[in-house]
């Protein structure tokens, strides 16, 4: 018989619980009934926030604020401050841009089409004449009568079936296009004023949240506004970058030649086996633009003795180099190749950032006296001993002598490339600037677009699994400080380019999906880059997979995926 043990003291019966309680990071405690929307506990730790909050970390999984708390939980709000919240305020306000534009304007068709340095989105309205002025200006008026009048903004999951019919009824020709190769019977929608509409990732609950924004008129087309991260409470000024500009507009052009506008036309291009003429088409104009930009150098090269390239991470700095190098080669001209980051200052000498961390990326990180010195020594036909940096030790090191002949040029790669300050000393046409990036993005469809960071942080995630050994999580979690740095020390400098590559591949999300997703899908709930990897899968499930075997091996892209012919190539 077994024995009977009596119940713990510190055990005993309770009734069903009707409330919920919320631990904020703070060990704040609230307790509301269950079922109670995320934004009425937000609301309550702080009624007046001084940045907007616009969604949480419901034990560390990100969550709409309209989410009903159903059990006790650790709850961290979200502020545009962060990368998730800033996607949040941006999607939320590209749709009262619709929902404005439908109202004012029920015959155009809205393009939310890509985004502009430091703060805005460049839009344009279709199926009409391009918008005056005046029309910009009632545009934004209804949008700050909607956002003013706290609108809800309904999310409702529906059958496919349904979500077809209603986005047919509403023109969404690109949507009903992309549904077609949806996997799962239903969609999430957001229904703003009646107006339906598929959106991949969150929203802020209502448009009461919406209060910082601007519209200005940018032929043919229009700029959405929107605060930094950086500057919450405030709009960017607007700037001109027609060199950017133009990379946009010859984009444009290439996805018109190879017939693929969006992600629903690159899925068709798979199904209709249009693919390898959609790869080969794609990399015979990256071919083109690098003898382009070599001809023009060889052109100048009497002159202009410096060529740097510079961009942020997994632009394709590497490959555009290399390729670059051979071009130039067969245009007569030999280059010689430094690594900027040889001439790193010794790892004591270096700055530290506010948090008292060494700050690799600015530009007193590198020994401007000895750089500027041996490219004056080499210009005059000298030779110097180049330095090598040892990133294990921290210290410098020399490496061999060299010297450079009047058919040569020196070609440096590294971020400061752009950056003035680097050769203050040295003319404008002594130096040719490329600035290197994935400029452009294909979009999922007229309203979702793909940010080009998305594209290079899939590079970057597939990059290092192959190369250094990295999982996905430790990409992610190193993410937001690349990119801040990115913001610092190129972003600003892009527009002093001489030339710009464009290194985004009209096919590359199709190949990277089936090598990224096994790796996105290895990070556990629970943790802060969890949330990131569910986004990045959100929006990799609307794009069929294709093998890389097609991809040619001098691709940019093969700088990444791996099977590169120019891995072991050396100047």
């Amino acid at each position: 018989m077994s024995e009977i043990r009596p119940v713990a003291a510190k055990v005993w019966p309770a009734a069903l619980r009707t409330t919920v309680q919320v631990r904020l990071p703070d060990e704040r405690i609230f307790e509301g009934a269950v079922g109670t929307p995320l934004a009425d506990f937000v609301r309550a730790a702080d009624p007046a926030p001084a940045i907007p909050l616009v969604a949480a970390l419901v034990n560390g999984k990100l969550r709409e604020l309209s989410h009903q708390v159903e059990s006790d939980c650790c709850v961290a709000p979200v502020s545009i401050t962060t990368s998730d919240g800033l996607r949040i305020y941006q999607r939320a306000l590209s749709f009262l841009l619709v929902a404005a534009a439908h109202e004012l304007f029920p015959e155009a068709q809205v393009i939310i089409d890509h985004s502009l340095t430091l703060g805005g989105l460049y839009c344009e309205v279709r199926n009409r004449p391009p918008l005056t002025a005046r029309e910009v200006r009632l545009l934004e008026e209804r949008m700050r009568e909607i956002a003013q009048a706290d609108e809800p903004i309904l999310r409702c999951r529906i059958p496919i079936d349904e979500a077809r019919a209603i986005f047919e009824r509403q023109g969404y020709d690109d949507k009903v296009r992309l549904l077609r190769f949806r996997q799962k019977d239903y969609l999430p929608v957001y229904k703003l004023r009646g107006l339906y509409d598929y959106f991949y990732g969150y929203m802020v609950p209502s448009t009461g949240y919406l209060n910082r924004f601007g519209l200005s008129l940018c032929p043919p087309g229009l700029i959405l506004l929107f605060p930094r991260r950086e500057a919450p409470m405030a709009l960017p000024i607007l700037r001109e970058y027609p060199r950017l500009a133009g990379v946009f507009r010859e984009y444009q052009e290439w996805l018109d030649l190879l017939h693929v506008g969006d992600v629903g036309g690159l899925n068709e291009a798979i199904e209709s086996k249009r693919m390898r003429e959609v790869i080969l088409v794609a990399e015979a104009l990256h071919a083109q633009r690098i003898a382009e930009i070599a001809r023009e150098i060889a052109w100048r090269h009497e002159q202009t003795r410096i060529v740097l390239i510079a961009g942020p991470s997994s632009s394709g700095k590497t490959t555009l180099a290399k390729r670059l190098a051979i071009q130039l080669i067969a245009n007569g001209v030999r280059p010689l190749a430094l690594a900027i980051d040889d001439y790193f200052v010794d790892r004591e000498q270096t700055p530290k950032d506010e948090d008292g961390k060494y700050d690799f990326e600015c530009l007193q990180a590198v020994d401007l006296e000895l750089l500027n010195q041996q490219l004056a020594e080499l210009l005059a036909g000298k030779r110097v001993r180049l330095p090598h940096y040892d990133f294990a030790s921290g210290r410098r090191t020399w490496g061999a002598e060299v010297a450079i002949s009047s058919d040569q040029v020196i070609l440096a790669e590294g971020i400061h490339g752009l950056n003035p300050g680097l050769l203050p000393s040295l003319s404008a046409e002594r130096v040719y600037r490329v600035y290197v990036s994935a400029l452009t993005q294909l979009n999922i469809d007229h309203h979702n677009r793909v940010p080009t960071t998305d594209t290079r942080l899939l590079r970057r995630i597939v990059r290092d699994a192959q190369y250094r050994g990295y999982s996905a999580q430790a990409t992610i979690s190193r993410w937001d400080a690349v990119t801040c740095g990115e913001r610092r020390n190129i972003f600003p400098f892009q527009e002093t380019a001489d030339a710009m590559f464009n290194s985004a591949l009209v096919y590359e999300l199709a190949v990277l999906k089936p090598l990224a997703e096994p790796l996105l899908a290895q990070i556990e709930p629970g943790t802060m880059e969890y949330a990131e990897a569910r986004r990045l899968l959100s929006f990799l499930e609307w794009i069929r997979p294709w093998s890389d075997e097609s991809v040619p091996d001098n691709s940019l892209l093969r700088e990444f995926v791996g099977g590169s012919s120019l891995r072991e190539f050396v100047l």
